[in-house]
């Protein structure tokens, strides 16, 4: 079959022919839109640069390009003046929606990161992130401020996440990022094919809404914890980062230089914690 693909927001619907057993027939089947979005900054005097396109699900890409650019510490928060679609004349209808203009209440950040273009897919994160060390220079060790967990609260995250995934419950295709309270209320949730897309939209939320630092709040994932995500919790402050799977070792050297709490496999009654056991409290 060579049905041709089209857009139709976060989901895209097809024809496939699903065989099972001696059984042959055709069926609609939707699944998750993947395309491009490239994100582009506009200084206060007219300055324009790319800085990052990167493989996503279309639907809050406002908040993506915002929770972007914080985790990249390319903009403060207060920094950005106004993001909207690129409506230059010369861009085909479709891809109007692929491409974000934030406008900076200054100019450009003058970073190394600037120096070349952010190329990013939708399943490996920022090509060239900074390393441990780099972090340094930008980011300070978590306090261990008043947060505690109790393993009650975290055995429930993985379904209260999964309750909240509406467009997983259409495609399967997926992964979803929630903030929770410490009491283990839901704040809000996002998705994208891409796991830390669905990181970025969701601290781009809190950005925009200006609701950071998120110095008392859970970050729990649906996929496992890569060095991006934390790095991206790092930024927003976040100080307990949940995952269902398992964590890179690079993932859990970050958590634990910079005071972080990280669960892995975090599934039914068990799950493993790698760093920041403190924030845990168990009878």
């Amino acid at each position: 079959m060579t049905d041709r693909l089209t857009r139709v927001g976060p989901t895209t619907r097809i024809r496939v022919r699903e065989l099972s057993g001696s059984t042959v027939r055709d069926r609609r089947d939707d699944l998750a839109t993947e395309e491009p979005l490239e994100i582009r900054l506009t200084a206060l005097d007219g300055t324009r640069k790319t800085v990052a396109i990167t493989m996503r699900t279309p639907g809050h890409d406002f908040e993506l390009a915002a929770g972007f650019l914080h985790g990249e510490g390319l903009v403060k928060p207060g920094g950005i003046a106004a993001i909207a679609y690129c409506t230059d004349e010369d861009l085909p209808p479709e891809a109007r929606y692929n491409t974000v203009t934030v406008r900076l209440h200054g100019p450009i950040p003058h970073l190394p990161s600037l120096d070349r273009h952010f190329l990013t897919s939708s399943a490996c994160g920022v090509c060239g992130s900074a390393s441990l060390d780099d972090l340094h220079d930008r980011c300070a060790p978590l306090p261990r401020g008043t947060l505690e967990l109790t393993p009650e609260i975290l055995y429930g995250l993985p379904d209260a996440l999964r309750a909240g995934q509406g467009v997983f419950g259409k495609t399967g295709g997926l992964h979803a990022a929630g903030l929770f309270r410490p009491d283990g209320t839901l704040m809000a949730l996002r998705e994208d094919v891409g796991r830390h897309n669905a990181v970025d939209k969701l601290i781009g939320w809190a950005s925009l809404g200006q609701r950071l630092p998120l110095a008392e709040h859970v970050l729990m994932v649906s996929g496992r914890a890569s060095y991006e995500i934390m790095q991206k919790a790092l930024a927003a402050d976040v100080p307990a980062v949940c995952a269902v799977s398992a964590p890179s070792s690079l993932a859990v050297d970050l958590a634990r230089e910079f005071g972080m709490t990280l669960v892995g496999f975090l599934r039914g009654q068990r799950c493993n914690v790698y760093a920041g056991s403190e924030r845990i409290i168990a009878e």
